[in-house]
């Protein structure tokens, strides 16, 4: 008897085993899948492989993501500080950023780093904190006014600052990224504020940019906290330049609270103003509320957009084919009436500039201006490709790495080919899936500024493409140079050295009203801008001809001369769309 409850027990606990081991393997905290963790040693981790790959990070971590069979990998701290996991798995990201959210966080590693700068604001907060940020400020950026304040200001900045300044450019060689991030700085700051940025606070944000950037990749995260805590070496340079920094923000801020919140006033910072009131804040926490929210949004904004745009135009001139072809667009769309023009195009002019669209997107799917993201985990859990992550284990996601992974894009995923967001009739779609393409952030962290930041990018490069040509000295981002990127490493994509570039104006063909052209015994009417015709009689003779559309609306098409244009299409801005009237015999 004393022997058959013995193997009673025996039985009842290895069933009991069994049924905890299939019970962990549906649950969080077990998984059966082995993640590489490659280039790993004991004690010190990644750090030999980090520091040998310090000048090409991101394409180090793209050629591990490539070579592993689910797209992830794990990454040792040294010393076994931290560990993390790195994906660019689509499955995954989806389920970070939406299916799983709570359960992913912005991670201590990036809200101590930007901590002093961005404080408690949209960008470094997370649960009910984040929820009410987005709540209030999601709303604003559907709101007819602020797109309209927005459109104008950038408009303001391009006609008043921008082209203005490559025009007295000459034929000097200048830095065109830096350009960009100043027109960028100029045009948020305006947005946000509702007037120009003081010298003192450009100089202070972008000094705090670079530092936090210098924090954040640190491989000994310890030294920054130390030198902080003791207030030497540069993180006593950096709490006065956060100093400087929040003087401007306060000052602004104590400036537009003494008009009563003055609702006229369509910058972001009146706003908010104007919704703060009735917050139940008391005074100081309204005002670091105030301050917390612009300079997140300055922040987000400033950098961004100017590093998409710079590797945009790096890469137009290593392929003249996307460049002529951004040009054909533009012409064809200043073309359709006399009242368009590259200054004061609408969102919904620049909707109908698919090929544009399409390479910007191309661009940033290549060189997304935030390469890498990361999140830290609050509970066990196991990704959908079967990686097991535990709580306080970080989990970043390489956009730059996605962007180059065949199974994603295909054989020709390092190629510029903006063709491939085109259908078959030329029109732009979002063909790929959203969390294959998160150089917007994705799923409850999506960007709220996405539509305006292709606006923004959009009317840069049309009143820019229309008046010069931009040439990158040394040569732009042709195929050769694309393997080997000059990045440098920082939390956003910069250009290593900048951009110089050389620009000329562009040739402009005066506007002529309505002519006749004859051609043999037969006289034609031209309705379309720049078009090169060439007579039948006369074969070594060319003509540019450029009227105004809205007077030929009834114009019809001559399969004679359309088809001595389509022999010289080359020559011909908008080939195949060339219309004619044949008036009458000349007889």
């Amino acid at each position: 008897m004393g022997e058959n409850n013995y193997n009673l027990i025996i039985l009842s606990l290895s069933l009991l085993t069994l049924s905890t081991f299939f019970y962990r393997l549906t649950r969080r905290g077990y998984s059966t899948v082995k993640t590489p963790c490659p280039q790993s040693y004991p004690l010190i981790g990644n750090l030999i492989g980090f520091l040998r790959n310090r000048h090409r990070y991101h394409d180090w971590v793209t050629d591990m993501l490539s070579a592993s069979p689910t797209l992830t990998f794990r990454v040792n701290g040294f010393l076994g500080l931290s560990q993390s996991i790195c994906t660019a798995d689509p499955t995954n990201i989806e389920y970070i950023l939406e299916s799983d959210f709570r359960n992913y966080i912005k991670s201590n590693r990036y809200t101590s780093v930007m901590q002093e700068l961005l404080g408690s604001g949209i960008f470094n907060s997370n649960g009910l904190l984040w929820a009410s940020h987005r709540k209030i400020t999601g709303p604003e950026f559907a709101v007819v006014s602020l797109k309209t304040f927005i459109s104008d200001s950038v408009q303001s900045q391009l006609s008043k600052s921008l082209i203005p300044l490559l025009l007295s450019a000459g034929s000097n060689t200048f830095d065109l990224q830096h350009v960009l991030r100043k027109f960028s700085f100029d045009t948020i700051c305006n947005v946000v504020f509702g007037a120009d940025p003081c010298i003192s606070f450009v100089q202070a944000f972008d000094e705090a940019v670079e530092h936090t950037s210098n924090r954040f990749i640190s491989p000994f995260q310890v030294v920054w906290k130390l030198k902080r805590f003791f207030n030497i070496g540069d993180e006593r340079k950096y709490k006065e330049t956060i100093k400087t920094l929040n003087q401007f923000a306060m000052d602004v801020i104590d400036s537009k609270d003494a008009q009563n919140g003055c609702e006229t006033d369509r910058d972001l910072l009146s706003r908010f103003i104007v919704f703060s009131l009735d917050m139940g804040f008391e005074d100081e926490e309204r005002r670091n509320f105030l301050r917390d929210t612009i300079i997140n949004f300055v922040f987000a904004s400033k950098d961004p957009t100017s590093t998409a745009l710079t590797w945009f135009f790096w890469l137009l001139d290593g392929h003249p084919h996307c460049k002529h072809m951004i040009h054909k667009e533009l012409s064809m769309l200043t073309a359709s009436s006399p009242d368009i023009r590259p200054l004061n195009l609408t969102f919904d002019d620049l909707k109908s500039l698919n090929y544009l669209h399409a390479a910007l997107s191309e661009s940033m799917r290549l060189f997304p201006p935030v390469p890498i993201n990361s999140r830290s985990t609050v509970d066990d859990d196991i990704l959908p490709d079967g990686t097991f992550v535990r709580k306080g284990w970080f989990v970043d996601y390489s956009v730059y790495a996605m962007g180059r992974m065949e199974s994603l894009w295909g054989c020709d995923c390092r190629e510029f080919k903006p063709e491939r967001w085109l259908n078959d009739n030329g029109v732009y779609q979002q063909a790929y899936d959203p969390f294959g393409y998160p150089v917007f952030n994705g799923g409850l962290r999506l960007c709220m500024g996405k539509d305006l930041a292709y606006f923004q990018m959009k009317l840069v490069v049309v009143a820019v493409m229309h008046e010069f040509e931009i040439e990158v000295v040394g040569g732009g981002g042709t195929p050769e140079r694309m393997v080997d990127p000059p990045y440098s490493l920082s939390l956003l994509l910069n250009m290593k050295n900048g951009l110089p570039v050389r620009v000329k104006k562009r040739q402009q063909v005066a506007p002529v009203m309505l002519q006749e052209v004859e051609d043999g015994n037969l006289i034609y009417l031209c309705c379309f801008k720049c078009v090169l015709l060439r007579s039948q009689k006369k074969h070594n003779m060319e003509s540019t001809i450029q009227v105004q559309t809205s007077l030929v609306n009834y114009i019809i098409k001559s399969e004679i001369l359309t088809k001595i244009c389509n022999n010289y299409m080359d020559k011909c801005i908008i080939p195949n769309r060339v219309i004619f009237k044949k008036c009458h015999d000349k007889t």
